[in-house]
């Protein structure tokens, strides 16, 4: 077999892969900040000793994580147009996809992240005064962003590789990117031995920077 990247210009990096690159970063971005925030409230509502609020979130949280995520995104761009009456752009559909089954992984990560603060810190907070709500927001979460920071940028690289599975609606992301630029050079085989080394180059550079992280975070404890 001759392999031949002769074709990789930087034509072909900016017009084909730069283009999915930058939609993959927006999306794992818009995501991991949508994802924590919903997150972070299913979490509280499990931790709430309501009932019905525990029982909500949940469902909602053993649902998307018993379900592939390629399953999930399929129903989003297929089902939801029926629901609503109009169609969705692919990198919508998979925008609203991702935090919705992100939240789900998020929510546990938070609520392991809180129920990590000691207890006492939220007596503490009863005692001169502070409501519930005031508690988390002042004292508790806080320190449960710090704890879990490592893991939920860790939960963020795993989502930017699961990114590319919009590749399945058509979305232009980055492997989209590779496959175009494969199709008009006729070299599928080479553009996506390179795809996979960017994919790991990205990943592996992120995941040395949590580890760096990691260990300063816990110095500062």
């Amino acid at each position: 077999m001759n392999l031949d990247f002769s074709f990789l210009s930087a034509d072909v990096v900016f017009n084909f892969i730069l283009k999915g690159l930058a939609f993959s970063v927006q999306l794992t971005f818009i995501a991991t900040l949508g994802g924590i925030l919903l997150g972070t409230l299913l979490a509280l509502m499990r931790l709430s000793g309501n009932k019905w609020l525990v029982a909500v979130a949940a469902t909602y949280v053993n649902t998307l994580r018993s379900i592939p995520l390629v399953m999930v995104i399929l129903w989003f761009f297929l089902l939801i147009p029926l629901i609503i009456g109009r169609t969705m752009g692919a990198e919508l559909s998979a925008i609203i996809t991702f935090t919705v089954f992100e939240a789900a992984y998020f929510s546990e990560i938070m609520r392991a992240g809180i129920q990590s603060v000691p207890r006492g810190q939220v007596y503490a907070g009863y005692a001169v005064g502070m409501t519930y709500g005031q508690c988390m927001q002042l004292i508790v979460l806080p320190q449960a962003f710090r704890n879990m920071l490592p893991v939920l940028l860790t939960q963020t690289i795993v989502l930017f590789q699961d990114t590319s599975l919009v590749y399945a609606i058509g979305a232009y992301d980055l492997l989209k990117g590779f496959e175009v630029a494969g199709k008009n050079f006729n070299r599928p085989i080479e553009t996506y031995m390179v795809a996979a080394l960017v994919y790991f180059a990205i990943c592996f550079c992120l995941s040395l920077l949590v580890r760096q992280l990691q260990k300063k975070i816990r110095i500062i404890r």
